[in-house]
């Protein structure tokens, strides 16, 4: 079953653009370009529109393929409505199980650092939950970078380059929770993804390499240099490399665990650095895959 693009939506139909007769019409144009959800996308669009001109232009950026976040300049993301700029990646709703997890490992006051940050909104969400003391957040994506900048604002800093490069020396040692949301789809998948994605979407943040995980090897490999005592990995992979991104994490040092939500389609991976956490937090040294909880819905 397809997930909703939003994980809450506004279901009024009261705004500037939504007679009801104009709203079936754009439902039927939606539904005919294939769009799954057109009448909840369909409200979005008008409530967004501040004229039937608008309307119509957004209607036609819609149906022609762009993402509906690209659309509107928004998604929601664990409760909150995040901007995202043309050619920045989406962040998935799936994505939110990532945070939830996150979050409850986070201890209070933690540093943050979210690498391959995209648009900032697994950061912020983060430093919301867990009342972070530092958030750092990177991306190699200019675009990326100056829209995670607006997301962030005051609560952190935001760096260009690629991965651990960029961070200051000063947080190597000290991180709780570094959150690394990489590209895991391997290269022949690519083309086999949804136009949305694979049109509209920058590549290096869809294409993992041969296997998908090179980027995952990578972050592995270098944030135990960057983690604090027990401080804590967490990435995304798919259900089939989940044995194989367990080794890598086993190979960089870190204590491996597998969490998964059913209901999401999710597959996080911690992995913890040493110094007692692994067994402090219950994890299993040898990554047992366990089955998480489902993130609260929002209010």
């Amino acid at each position: 079953m397809p997930v909703h693009p939003f994980s809450s939506f506004s279901t009024s139909t009261s705004t500037s653009t939504s007679a009801s007769g104009s709203l079936s019409s754009t439902v039927v144009a939606l539904r005919s370009a294939g769009c799954v959800f057109a009448e909840d996308e369909a409200r979005l669009l008008h409530e967004a529109a501040a004229s039937a001109d608008e309307l119509s232009l957004l209607v036609e950026r819609r149906a022609a393929g762009l993402p509906l976040e690209h659309v509107l300049g928004w998604a929601d993301f664990h409760g909150r409505r995040f901007a995202v700029d043309a050619g920045v990646f989406v962040p998935r709703r799936r994505t939110e199980f990532l945070v939830a997890q996150a979050a409850a490992l986070a201890p209070r006051r933690a540093v943050v650092v979210d690498l391959c940050c995209g648009s900032g909104a697994l950061g912020v969400a983060l430093a919301a939950a867990s009342d972070a003391a530092e958030l750092h957040a990177c991306d190699v994506e200019p675009a990326a970078v100056r829209c995670a900048r607006r997301n962030v604002g005051d609560l952190g800093h935001v760096y260009e380059g690629d991965l651990f490069a960029p961070l200051p020396a000063a947080l190597r040692g000290r991180v709780d929770v570094l959150l690394a949301n990489v590209p895991y789809v391997p290269t022949g998948d690519v083309e086999l993804l949804p136009a949305e994605a694979r049109i509209h979407e920058p590549r290096v943040a869809l294409d993992g390499g041969g296997d998908g995980l090179d980027v995952m090897r990578r972050v592995a490999a270098e944030a135990p240099q960057w983690l604090a005592p027990g401080g804590s990995l967490l990435v995304e992979a798919s259900e089939r490399q989940r044995d194989t991104a367990v080794e890598v994490l086993l190979a960089a040092g870190l204590s491996p665990r597998v969490l998964v939500s059913e209901e999401l389609y999710a597959t996080v991976l911690v992995g913890t650095a040493p110094a007692g956490a692994a067994e402090h937090l219950g994890f299993s040294p040898w990554g047992d895959p366990v089955t998480a909880p489902n993130p609260a819905p929002h209010d």
